[in-house]
């Protein structure tokens, strides 16, 4: 399985996230080139090799309207324009990236806002970025939401993420390290402080990774292919870097979350909604099982299977959108097959093919969408058109 690896050992920002992926890049000035024709307003961003403690990685700065930003890159007094969620909004929807891409920065911005509002105690509508608003983080975030795109890992496994301690300078004066905002979006996340008195993860950062994680902890064991170095600006007696390993994992077994009630009030029609908001927010699998409930009424038990990362985000949409009182929660671990896409050539166009391996098995199977659309177009059966599509194999 295509596995990507943080090492968070000096935590982690936007700008040394997108410096240590683009490191696992073949051809870094032609993403470069990509990133900066995206149309992110005024922004340029460029890359140069960086030395810290005697090891080489790549530093990424990020100028806008020509003026490189703040010195302290982990500094939350920046001086430029201070934007709501409207606006960041706009700008992802003005840029020239997939729709995946956008619904990734958005859903980062959403955790950011989110430990914003928590922190500062004001409703998500209000808020105002203040490190994170400026156009050097929406250049460091759509960074690496293009980056994770063209890398497409199947797995990303984080270390524990070390924080810092101390204090750390924002624009409303001197807080603690780890930030408000930092330490809200990192609950549930394995973290640790240390000896250097500094902010080490950033809201961002933690953002970013909590985004894309699949699970935190150990290195997976793992045929390693590429290593990235993303450097940071400032000197410490530790190199100052997040390292990324690409490579291949064995067979995965993963610790999920199954989060079930009992329902005997909800129409079809509510249930098969909310079965559509758990899937948009990330669950692994949600099902119903008819069941006899008190007074012999029928109803149905809901299972929602997700990762325990979305475990928090899952209960709410589960409160949310049921009638439920009370959820259940079981931990299990998950077998899974490596998966993989191909596209195959045939004579009604590119189907694209679901191949799955491991323990000893191979599995392969048509894209329904892919069928259907030649089922319509050629007014066949599903099976015709997968037959069709198997024999026209170019």
């Amino acid at each position: 399985m295509k596995t990507l690896y943080f090492d968070c050992a000096m935590g982690a920002a936007g700008d040394m996230l997108t410096a240590a992926l683009l490191e696992l890049l073949p051809d870094r000035e032609a993403f470069l080139a990509e990133l900066n024709a995206v149309g992110i307003p005024g922004v340029a961003v460029s890359a140069a090799p960086s030395v810290k403690c005697g090891i080489q990685g790549t530093h990424v700065t990020v100028q806008i309207d020509g003026e490189e930003e703040s010195e302290d890159m982990h500094d939350h007094d920046h001086h430029h324009h201070h934007s709501g969620m409207h606006e960041i909004e706009h700008i992802v929807e003005g840029l020239r990236v997939s729709d995946k891409v956008k619904a990734d920065i958005l859903a980062v911005y959403g955790l950011i806002a989110e430990a914003e509002s928590h922190a500062h105690g004001v409703p998500v509508t209000d808020i105002h970025f203040h490190e994170v608003g400026t156009m050097d983080a929406v250049a460091d975030i759509t960074a690496v939401c293009l980056l994770m795109e063209r890398i497409a890992p199947e797995r990303v496994v984080v270390s524990p993420v070390h924080v810092g301690s101390g204090q750390v300078k924002c624009a409303h004066g001197i807080l603690p390290v780890p930030a408000p905002a930092t330490a809200y979006i990192l609950r549930g996340v394995p973290i640790y402080g240390g000896s250097i008195q500094n902010e080490l993860c950033t809201p961002t950062g933690a953002a970013l990774l909590k985004h894309f994680a699949s699970s935190f902890g150990e290195m997976p064991v793992m045929r390693t292919a590429a290593v990235g170095y993303g450097m940071g600006k400032k000197d410490f007696p530790a190199a100052n870097c997040v390292r990324a390993f690409l490579g291949e994992s064995a067979d995965v077994c993963e610790t999920v979350c199954e989060l079930s009630c009992n329902l005997d009030d909800m129409t079809p029609e509510a249930l098969g909604f909310a079965e559509e908001r758990f899937f948009a927010a990330g669950a692994l699998e949600v099902y119903t099982v008819p069941a006899q409930m008190k007074k012999s009424r029928p109803g149905v038990l809901l299972s929602v299977m997700c990762r325990e990362k979305d475990r928090e985000a899952m209960l709410k949409l589960i409160f949310r959108h049921t009638t439920t009182l009370g959820v259940r929660e079981n931990i299990s671990r998950r077998y899974t097959l490596q998966r993989s896409t191909e596209t195959v050539e045939t004579l009604f166009g590119d189907v694209r093919r679901k191949v799955s391996e491991g323990y000893g098995v191979t599995r392969e199977k048509y894209e329904y969408e892919d069928l259907a659309r030649i089922a319509r177009e050629h007014d066949l059966s599903l099976d015709e058109a997968k037959a069709a599509a198997m024999r026209q194999c170019k």
